[in-house]
């Protein structure tokens, strides 16, 4: 298992892959994302953050996930297509991963260690579960899907 969340690579929804590490001291907000789900008007709120802290050193992250009901069907161009003309998606989008099972993105595997959910169970439940890490790269919280962006905010203003 890495040390570190800047020792990840992602690949962007253009095919670019980069590394976590370009992101180091920052704040992240990392979020497994899907357009066909109940919380998708989370996107609103994500962006709202977003544009509300990106001058102060926030980031987000959101990493399409279609493990939850098949709610992230599409490929690159429709997920960027979606966020672009329903929520105006500024914030890092990257291609569509796995966040549970075999096929799980090491990063998720990661993150899911780092910060274990609901009694201590480590796989993440549906989409936009929410991770918080501080400008060192280390998760401080988990958010669950049901935990609206705006509630993050004072959290991510005591790290910024």
């Amino acid at each position: 298992m890495s040390t570190s969340l800047y020792d990840f690579t992602a690949t962007l929804l253009d095919g670019e892959e980069i590394q976590l590490a370009c992101y180091r001291g920052k704040v992240l907000l990392i979020v497994n994302t899907a357009s066909a789900c109940g919380f998708t008007p989370q996107y609103a709120g994500l962006e709202a953050l977003y544009r509300k802290f990106r001058d102060r050193g926030l980031v987000v992250l959101g990493f399409p996930c279609n493990q939850f009901g098949a709610q992230e069907p599409g490929d690159a161009a429709a997920i960027e297509q979606f966020c672009q003309s329903n929520y105006a998606v500024s914030f890092p989008l990257f291609a569509k991963i796995e966040v549970n099972g075999e096929h799980a993105h090491p990063l998720y595997a990661y993150l899911k260690h780092e910060a274990a959910g609901l009694l201590g169970t480590e796989a993440i439940k549906w989409n936009f579960t929410k991770f918080l890490v501080n400008r060192e790269g280390r998760v401080v919280e988990r958010y669950a899907p049901a935990t609206k962006p705006e509630d993050i905010e004072d959290a991510i203003r005591a790290l910024l």
